[in-house]
């Protein structure tokens, strides 16, 4: 029974999904945060500060926050693994003690998510078929694709999954678009991520199914840019002048700005616990005591010390689907030792991100000049991941393909049931 189960993993920078193929069965595994069910799960390891053992996942998140509600900060939550997976500088993180590379931190993830789908839905085998990004993020030659592989594969068979197939992630999204079809078409896949952007141009339909015709992926493009990219851009703009970006502090009779360094880190939510050095909070405090707008710095140091990117993170990603159904948000943060608000339009948050928009209208022309296939020759334009709900990246693909050829849907599970339907497709 369990050699004809297919299994899928989106493994995804911010959040990750199974998927199980049982016959005509499609089953996906489903875990819980905040008490509510969700079809994702977190890719995030929390350490309590305490003797504690670690969470991943929504669990991490739980334990996070319940810490915080105590008054605790000590933990340390790990983020956005993946994106390090191509990156030769880092080896190893020390973390209570003990040191994990890369290999380490995603073994973690990868196994609470089997060990938690598995409760659900019975033993899986030591076959499954894993999504990657067309580009990892962070790769600059092939020799890092293949060492970001070749850490995943590691990380997977450690994990209890010795026997691993590579899809790109744009591929297993066809892979599901195609389940729905009774025609053949040729269409594009834009798969947005949280580091990630990836296309893919390949033909689908039930004669593909059948072997009546051999499958072919016409071309593939990716970039290192998504959803994180979108969300740094909003605490540029909104939250970082809120904590004294561009303002200035007096020293040796002259007004010198706020480093913006420390900022920079701040657009990466998983970078603020950077920010939790001795050094940079001494340089902090002292920016403050000599600062114009001190109670701007105030607040800033107040987020770094209670480690409140998490929260902040939220914050913004909810202001974001906010602009994405409405014309402007109040972007709200509110914490007993920090609150800020700002009024957001989505005309505002559209110009602050244009030269994103640039870039993937710009990978997408690749791939069609690549490809040497017209836009008038692609039957059908599927969006998935969270940014495709960005309505300015919807309409970047609406002006170059015609709305009536756009579809979307599952924007954040299709990719784990299409790597689903592909092991089936392997069995």
């Amino acid at each position: 029974m369990t050699a004809k189960r297919s299994i899928g993993i989106d493994f995804g920078t911010t959040n990750s999904a199974l998927a199980v193929k049982d016959g005509r069965a499609m089953t996906l595994a489903r875990f819980h945060l905040d008490v509510e069910p969700t079809d994702t799960f977190r890719s995030v390891l929390f350490f309590p500060g305490d003797r504690r053992p670690f969470a991943a996942g929504p669990r991490a998140i739980d334990l996070y926050l319940e810490e915080h509600a105590e008054g605790q900060s000590s933990g340390r939550l790990i983020q956005s693994v993946k994106s390090l997976l191509a990156s030769r500088l880092f080896t190893k993180t020390q973390i209570s003690g003990r040191r994990y590379n890369a290999e380490d931190l995603v073994t973690l993830i990868v196994r609470a998510l089997r060990t938690e789908a598995q409760a659900q839905l019975g033993e899986f085998g030591p076959r499954v078929v894993v999504g990657r990004p067309v580009r990892f993020v962070g790769a600059e030659n092939e020799e890092d694709e293949e060492m970001a592989l070749t850490r995943l594969r590691a990380a997977l068979a450690t994990a209890g999954f010795p026997r691993v197939t590579f899809e790109y992630e744009p591929v297993g999204a066809a892979y599901f678009y195609e389940s729905r079809l009774d025609h053949d078409e040729l269409i594009l896949i834009a798969d947005f991520g949280g580091g990630t952007s990836d296309f893919s141009l390949m033909p689908v339909g039930p004669s593909l199914r059948a072997g009546k015709r051999k499958r072919t992926i016409l071309g593939t493009e990716g970039m290192p840019l998504a959803g994180d990219a979108f969300d740094a851009r909003m605490v540029r703009h909104v939250v970082s002048p809120l904590l004294g970006e561009g303002s200035g502090y007096r020293s040796l009779r002259k007004v010198l700005p706020v480093p913006g360094s420390v900022y920079r880190k701040l657009e990466r939510w998983h970078h603020l616990s950077f920010l939790k050095s001795p050094d940079t909070m001494r340089m902090l405090q002292s920016v403050e005591a000599q600062a114009l707008e001190p109670e701007k710095i105030s607040k800033l140091i107040a987020l770094v010390e209670n480690d409140l990117g998490l929260q902040l993170h939220r914050a913004v990603q909810r202001t974001k689907f906010e602009l994405s159904v409405s014309g402007e948000s109040r972007f709200a943060f509110h914490h007993p030792m920090v609150s800020i608000e700002q009024l957001v339009t989505r005309a505002q948050f559209e110009n602050w991100i244009a030269d994103y928009l640039e870039a993937i209208g710009a990978a997408v022309d690749r791939l069609l000049a690549a490809t040497r296939v017209p836009p008038g020759e692609i039957d059908r334009v599927f969006l998935t991941g969270g940014t495709s709900l960005v309505p300015s990246v919807r309409a970047l693909f609406e002006r170059r393909f015609g709305p009536e050829r756009i579809s979307a849907g599952d924007e954040f599970t299709s990719v784990a049931k299409g790597l689903a339907f592909r092991a089936a497709d392997l069995e």
